[in-house]
């Protein structure tokens, strides 16, 4: 088992400045922090090493293209699901794009992207057709209010109560 990576106050200032601009170079980074590059680079690479910064990708705004619309769908699964299950039944969907199993009613929230109607429908038929699932129920998305890589809290200089 992995041990859980101890972070101090200058990982945690790293961190949230590579969560709001990941595309931040380590020049940048260190004259923001009044460090040296180098102490950047090892940090990151750390980071990076531990797990805790598992990539870097591209924010994109799908609406901005044209592409379709996004949809909130609900799982219910088959008793004795696990979460590997229903990892294994959305695996290789590239209209999910994110999943996480939750309490309450539904097993699993799905978010999911699609470029219109029939679309929604056709993966919606394709998730209740897999064993694992019982039912579904799905909500379309009217606008996004917030949508914000992960991070660690209270790392912005912000609070939740300022959401």
């Amino acid at each position: 088992m992995a041990t859980k990576p101890t972070l101090d106050d200058l990982d945690r200032k790293i961190l949230a400045i590579l969560r709001r601009d990941g595309r931040r170079s380590f020049a940048d980074v260190a004259r923001d922090l009044d460090i040296s590059i180098a102490t950047v680079k090892r940090r990151v690479d750390r980071l990076e090493d531990s797990g805790v910064v598992q990539g870097y990708a591209a924010v994109i705004d799908t609406t901005r293209l044209g592409a379709g619309f996004e949809a909130i769908v609900e799982v219910y699964c088959a008793e004795k699901t696990t979460p590997r299950d229903v990892l294994s039944t959305i695996s290789g969907l590239e209209e999910v794009v994110s999943a996480v199993t939750v309490s309450g009613e539904p097993d699993a929230v799905l978010r999911v992207q699609v470029l219109d109607v029939p679309h929604l429908e056709r993966l919606i038929e394709s998730l209740r057709r897999r064993p694992s699932i019982v039912r579904t129920r799905t909500m379309l998305v009217l606008s996004v209010l917030a949508d914000r890589p992960s991070g660690l809290i209270g790392t912005s200089g912000g609070s939740a109560a300022s959401v």
